[in-house]
C-alpha cells in the first residue's frame, strides 16, 4: 500500500499540513520534541484507528483546539493511480470519533485493522526486551490481528472470560460458585487454545526471518534466540487452569493461560535481557520488527505493509546503520518513514541508492518540503 497524500489538522503540535509523499522513502528531519514523530503517528493512526502514544483520543488534539483531523489517500502500488482508498478520521472533545473509509463509516472499527497494514521501529521497542511479558504479548497480538480477524474475536472472548473469572476469585463471601468457574474456565480454555495455535504458527514462521535480519544488520557477529513460552505447551489448557484452581482462589486472580504467555530472547544462549549491550539490544528490536514487515508482507497477497522507523539510528554504530537503511531501502521493502535529527545519517546514502526520495524539515509543528 502507498500512502500518496496525508492531510493533518491540529493534530498534537502540528496545526495544519498537507504532505504529497514519495512512493518509496520520506524523511523527517528536526531536533528532538518538533513534531517528527507526531507525523509518523498520524500515519499509524489510520492503519490502528488510535495513537500508538496516547491512549486516550482526545489527548491527541492539539492544545486549546475543539478538534482534529487526519485524511490519507492511499492506492495499491507505486504505478497504480487509478484504485485509490480514501481513509479519514475526525475527533471532537467530548464526542465518539468519526473513522471513514471512502466517506462512508465504519459500524465497528475493528473491520479496518488489517486494510493498511504497517510496522512502526521506535526507540519504546527496548521495552520488548527489558519490559514485563504483556509487551511481548502485544507484539504478537499486533501483528496477527492484522491479517486474521478471528484471532481478535478469540481473544476479546479470551478476556472476557478471564475477567470473569477473576472477579470471581476475589469474592470471599459467598465463596464463589464452583459451577461458575467451571463456565468461565471453559470459556477461557476453548479461546486460549485457539490463540495459542495461531501464536505458534506465527513464531515459528517469524524466527527465521528474524536471525536472518539480525544476521544482515549484525554482519553475523552475533548469535540470537527466539523462543515462544506457553501453559498450553503442558497440555490442555482447561486442566491446567483447573489443577491449580486452589491457588488461584488464594492469591485471588488467574495465574495460569495464555495471558501469562511469554517470547524469550536469547544473545549466545543467555537471556537478552542481561547480556545485551544497548546496541545489541537495539538491533535485536530492530530485526524482530523487520520480520514481522517480512511476516505480513508473506501472510498479505494483497499488498505491501508500509514500514515507520521513528528515530532508530541512536545507539547503533555506522555500519549498522548503514546496514539497516540500504536493508530497507531493497526490493523487498515499500514505502518508507524515516524520522532523523541529523540529515547527514541520510543523504550520502540515499543519494548513493537512487531511489525516489524525500525529505522533510520539522520545527515546532511545521513541516516542510526540501530540495534533494
Amino acid at each position: 500500500m502507498i500512502l500518496r497524500k496525508l492531510s493533518i489538522l491540529n493534530y498534537k503540535n502540528i496545526r495544519e499540513a498537507t504532505l504529497m509523499l514519495s512512493p518509496k522513502i520520506n524523511c523527517f528531519i528536526g531536533h528532538n520534541g518538533v513534531g517528527k514523530t507526531n507525523v509518523l503517528d498520524a500515519v499509524y493512526y489510520l492503519s490502528f484507528c488510535r495513537s500508538a502514544s496516547n491512549p486516550i483520543d482526545s489527548q491527541v488534539i492539539r492544545h486549546e483546539e475543539p478538534f482534529c483531523m487526519i485524511e490519507g489517500q492511499y492506492s495499491e502500488d507505486s504505478q497504480d493511480y487509478e484504485s485509490s482508498e480514501l481513509i479519514s478520521c475526525g475527533i471532537k472533545r467530548g464526542v465518539k470519533k468519526h473513522f471513514k473509509r471512502n466517506k462512508k463509516e465504519y459500524k465497528r472499527l475493528s473491520e479496518h485493522i488489517g486494510l493498511i497494514p504497517l510496522v512502526v521501529v521506535a526507540p519504546a521497542d527496548t521495552l520488548l526486551i527489558e519490559g514485563g511479558s504483556e509487551e511481548r504479548r502485544r507484539l504478537m497480538d499486533m501483528v496477527i490481528s492484522q491479517y486474521d480477524r478471528s484471532y481478535i474475536d478469540a481473544l476479546s472472548r479470551y478476556n472476557n472470560a478471564l475477567l470473569q473469572r477473576n472477579t470471581l476469585l476475589k469474592q470471599e463471601d459467598p465463596a464463589p460458585d464452583p459451577m461458575l468457574l467451571q463456565i468461565w474456565e471453559e470459556q477461557m480454555a476453548e479461546s486460549g487454545e485457539e490463540i495459542y495455535r495461531k501464536r505458534d504458527a506465527f513464531v515459528k514462521e517469524l524466527v527465521p526471518l528474524f536471525r536472518r535480519f539480525y544476521d544482515q544488520i549484525s554482519s553475523e557477529r552475533e548469535v540470537v534466540g527466539l523462543e515462544y513460552l506457553s501453559h498450553c505447551q503442558r497440555g490442555s489448557l482447561l486442566e491446567v487452569i483447573q489443577r491449580d484452581r486452589h491457588k488461584d482462589l488464594a492469591v485471588g486472580y488467574s495465574l495460569h493461560g495464555i495471558h501469562r504467555d511469554d517470547l524469550i530472547f536469547t544473545l549466545g544462549g543467555h537471556p537478552m535481557k542481561r547480556e545485551g549491550s544497548q546496541g545489541q539490544n537495539k538491533t535485536y528490536a530492530i530485526a524482530l520488527k523487520l520480520a514481522q514487515f517480512g511476516f505480513l508482507k508473506r501472510t498479505s497477497s494483497k499488498t505491501t505493509p508500509l514500514l515507520l522507523l521513528d528515530d532508530i539510528f541512536d545507539k547503533l554504530d555506522a555500519e549498522r546503520v548503514e546496514q539497516i537503511v540500504r536493508l530497507v531501502s531493497g526490493d523487498a521493502f515499500g514505502q518508507i518513514f524515516i524520522t532523523d535529527t541529523n540529515r547527514d545519517h541520510l543523504d550520502q546514502i540515499l543519494r548513493e541508492s537512487a531511489l525516489d526520495y524525500k525529505i522533510f524539515d520539522v520545527d515546532n509543528g511545521e513541516i516542510i518540503e526540501k530540495d534533494v
